[in-house]
């Protein structure tokens, strides 16, 4: 009867719906046994398909496969399980109608009033870099009928789309039964997760066709209001994207409420931490570092080494910073982050020693990072009437490779050992995350000096050399571009920096290869610039 329309007084009221029957396919388990327990306490027959169905049987939970409500196996590798009138008719059929109760006795169709389905994982299979072929696959069809069918049909059938619903769907269980209002919320939530869905694959095949850089569909979801934004006049929201495993799905442990700032400057932080495979920890100030080290390679607690080791580098300037480590956060870092006023900690996770000191400081934010966090690969910013595009400058986990030496052309002076070697990757790579114009001093794994967003390179370099202090002898150094004339290396080279890196590229380099050569220091050329704005 879709698309005719049916006289009002046909309909008869059905509110409170009880759940007699659900159907079960999901793609991400969690909380699956704990809903599946709760719904046989309530008497509830379960239908499910494949390692669903599987799952719940192997917890010794009664469960209907699908093919034996459809009378057809599930075939095509799974590409075919639900499409059947046996499932469809249970999930569209409108039983406030008396000839839609009738056609289902009729045809010996069983109607379900709950579905709890949630699709294949397509956005996770592409950012795991999968084949073109194992993408293809992960295209769900019979689970966004199902959820559709569902949502249209939410006078009559609760769909759930995500765990996060399954605690409601028990208490309606012992409440008698969804709600209408229930129910309309989880068809809105439904068919935001299917557009959403679809708008994932549209941009893949995109990708796939050279078209991607034309589009720009991101589904966001509204988390929460902030108190401000940069100021106390400015109002804010916290917005997560559909997918994200960022800073905006952290979960905070302790202290007051994430500011507008405090997730700038936590992004930045985890942004610059993240860069590193080793343990790493970044101290951020309005989005600039204060600080970047990894832990010393004879370290017994390597993260709490890498946190004192940052914290060194500008003390003054890390007072009231955010802080994020790549690794778990140890006692012993917890007791040093403690004795200094910071506004957010971040990291993937927190012993539990380390929590129990860390919340005990009632201002210090700690939030705890999804486990699989990633940077998104396109970066949106807003400016006047409309919006720039680029993929991410990324290092690292999710990000492009890192660093590698062995490409770098050796621009003035001789080869260096594998210590000072090291000591330039760390600098590269820690320079990134610094705003133009940047420069960086580096020795033994830790940042010494840092020279920031200046409107000129010399400048930038008298910050990091002033910052550094005796430090800079016999540092190395670090340039997120090319020096557009001798005069700012020279004021590296005045300071006693023992080896330089930058991308080169200018039209001057010969003037500065030749200070550098005058000097006697070892100058690489990377060919690659990391501006960051």
């Amino acid at each position: 009867m879709s698309g005719h329309r049916i006289a009002p007084e046909l309909y008869r009221d059905r509110d409170v719906v009880e759940i007699r029957r659900a159907l079960i396919s999901v793609s991400d388990k969690t909380g699956l046994l704990e809903l599946a327990e709760a719904l046989i306490a309530s008497g509830v027959e379960i239908v499910s398909t494949g390692s669903t169905a599987a799952m719940i049987a192997a917890a010794g939970h009664p469960v209907t496969e699908v093919a034996s409500v459809t009378g057809f196996p599930e075939s095509l590798d799974g590409r075919v399980k639900t499409l059947h009138p046996a499932v469809h008719g249970g999930l569209l059929a409108d039983l406030r109608l008396e000839d839609h109760e009738k056609q289902l006795d009729e045809l010996g169709i069983a109607p379900f009033q709950l579905a709890v389905v949630n699709l294949y994982p397509f956005a996770a299979t592409v950012a795991a870099g999968a084949e073109p072929a194992e993408v293809i696959e992960q295209i769900d069809i019979g689970g966004p009928a199902v959820v559709r069918a569902s949502a249209k049909n939410h006078a009559n059938v609760a769909i759930v789309v995500s765990p996060s619903g399954y605690a409601e769907i028990v208490a309606a269980l012992e409440a008698g039964g969804t709600s209408l209002e229930q129910r309309r919320r989880f068809a809105a939530a439904a068919f935001a997760h299917t557009a959403s869905y679809d708008r994932q694959v549209a941009d893949w095949f995109a990708t796939q066709t050279g078209a991607a850089e034309s589009l720009l569909r991101t589904e966001v979801h509204l988390a929460g209001s902030l108190r401000y934004g940069e100021n106390a006049h400015q109002s804010a929201s916290l917005y997560t994207i559909e997918g994200g495993r960022g800073i905006a799905q952290a979960q905070l442990l302790g202290g007051k409420e994430m500011s507008y700032n405090n997730y700038v400057d936590a992004d930045a932080a985890v942004r610059a931490a993240y860069d590193f495979d080793e343990p790493a920890v970044a101290i951020i100030k309005h989005a600039n570092p204060c600080g970047i080290a990894v832990a010393s390679s004879k370290a017994v607690d390597p993260i709490a080494s890498a946190h004192r080791r940052a914290h060194e580098t500008d003390p003054v300037s890390a007072f009231g910073g955010v802080i994020a480590a790549n690794r778990t956060v140890t006692l012993g870092m917890a007791e040093q982050v403690a004795d200094v006023f910071t506004e957010v900690l971040a990291a993937p996770d927190f012993e539990p020693e380390a929590l129990r000191l860390l919340q005990s400081r009632k201002n210090l934010r700690l939030i705890k990072l999804p486990a699989d966090y990633h940077r998104e690969a396109r970066e949106v910013r807003q400016i006047s009437g409309g919006y720039l595009l680029q993929t991410a400058d990324t290092f690292g986990p999710g990000g492009s490779a890192l660093p590698d030496s062995s490409t770098w052309t050796l621009a003035s002076g001789a080869e260096v050992d594998a210590a000072t070697r090291a000591d330039l990757e760390f600098a590269w790579r820690a320079c990134r995350a610094v705003k133009s114009n940047a420069i960086l001093l580096a020795d033994g794994g830790a940042s010494v000096g840092v020279g920031m967003g200046q409107v000129n390179r010399v400048d930038s370099c008298h910050l990091a050399v002033s910052r550094a202090g005796a430090r800079a002898a016999g540092s190395v150094a670090a340039s997120d571009a090319f020096f557009p004339f001798a005069d700012g290396l020279q004021v590296l080279l005045d300071a006693g920096v023992r080896a330089v890196v930058q991308p080169g590229g200018s039209v001057r380099d010969a003037e500065v290869i030749e200070a550098a050569q005058k000097a006697g220091v070892s100058m690489y050329f990377t060919g690659e610039r990391h501006f960051y704005h």
